[in-house]
């Protein structure tokens, strides 16, 4: 593999096969012990050929976080979409266009403002009445969506109801599940994200609206949950790939990364302990993610290339094509000098925003040998 690897130009995004797989079957058997439907959550990969390995039929059901994505998709035979970011009003009639051409698309409001708006417009097109539209709801504080308990969960549902429009379900992301830090309190999440679901779907109920999706989702949540009675779909995307972040949490270990940025070694300050590399953090991102967590990974942790992690070596710093490789602070003097040349593997904080930085993933099948490249998008 080496050899190969030494004729492509970094920095280069690597995706291992065989652990990518291994990250999908071990969500695939976590969603089957649950017994609900699983939408894949597309935004992380944004690729066709990691994609069509996640749904459970070409036609789909996947979560989008851009129409970019549903276009993408769309144009590949995906049948139903659920665009996963409340609505903006000039993104309705984009909505509108991928309804008539045969998707069935699902959106998201969390006020009275957005419904009222929505509605308006849906009873106005010709393909409106088919659009699914979902209540949002804040289960964790962490990001949109309305509580649960709230007043306004019932007069989003009801300003629907007044413009025609029937409500498909709710749904929630305990994004707070980033920051826990043991798998009880994962699990302790998962079951607070099921909960406060559950709670907003039978409070609908009770006026007469019906909701038949409840939908939850979070790479945490999703592998942490003990059960999801009374949800009915399951959404998460990082899970294919992991990251450091993930890690952190301890949702995953390093060995179940399956992508990592390529880079070159380009020169050295040895009065520094640095070793400089051409990947910075237009290669990796500015992702931090890391910092809050117990380890700092800085921009990323440094592998050799084969994928093995050198010891407490990271991304210390970096510039826009600039990687500064060096100990982590706090430990051993730095005793490695890589020659000039060398190449090492990075495993990045946030697969997600890491991924975002390049066309395509130069895949690494099982046997160790770089396959073939897969395209990927950017954009909305």
């Amino acid at each position: 593999m080496s050899r190969i690897l030494e004729q492509m130009e970094t920095p280069a995004l690597l995706l291992d096969e065989a652990r990518m797989e291994r990250n999908i079957e071990r969500m695939r058997r976590q969603v089957e012990r649950l017994g609900v439907v699983f939408r894949p959550h597309v935004k992380t990969n944004k690729s066709f050929e990691v994609t069509r390995r996640m749904m459970s039929s070409a036609q789909g059901p996947i979560t989008v976080s851009t129409l970019l994505e549903a276009d993408f998709f769309a144009a590949r035979g995906v049948r139903d979409i659920l665009y996963a970011v409340c609505i903006a009003p000039n993104k309705i009639d984009h909505v509108l266009r991928l309804q008539a051409g045969g998707v069935q698309m699902s959106v998201l409001v969390d006020s009275v403002e957005a419904a009222s708006l929505l509605g308006e417009r849906l009873r106005a097109h010709p393909a409106g009445g088919g659009v699914g539209v979902l209540i949002e709801v804040d289960s964790d504080g962490h990001r949109s969506g309305v509580r649960p308990e709230s007043a306004q969960l019932l007069e989003i549902a009801r300003a629907l109801q007044a413009a025609g429009v029937a409500l498909r379900g709710v749904m929630t992301h305990a994004g707070s599940s980033y920051d826990c830090r043991s798998a009880e309190a994962l699990r302790a999440m998962a079951e607070q994200e099921r909960a406060q679901i559950v709670l907003a779907a039978r409070r609908l109920r009770a006026i007469g609206i019906a909701c038949p999706v409840v939908s939850v989702g979070s790479t945490p949540t999703a592998l942490a949950a003990e059960h999801l009675e009374g949800v009915t779909e399951l959404r998460a995307g990082v899970f294919v790939f992991f990251d450091l972040c993930m890690a952190g949490i301890g949702v995953c270990s390093l060995h179940d990364i399956a992508l990592s940025v390529l880079a070159t070694v380009i020169g050295h300050q040895r009065e520094k302990g640095w070793t400089l590399l051409d990947a910075g953090w237009m290669a990796m991102s500015r992702d931090r993610g890391t910092a809050s967590q117990p380890v700092d990974q800085g921009y990323g942790l440094i592998c050799d290339v084969a994928g093995r992690p050198l010891p407490d070596y990271i991304l210390l710093g970096a510039n826009q094509e600039h990687g500064i490789m060096a100990r982590r602070p706090g430990t051993a003097p730095d005793a490695l000098h890589l020659p000039v040349g060398t190449q090492v593997r990075i495993l990045p904080n946030h697969a997600c925003s890491t991924a975002a930085q390049y066309a395509e993933y130069q895949v690494i099948a099982a046997d160790g040998q770089l396959s073939e490249s897969w395209p990927r998008f950017s954009g909305w």
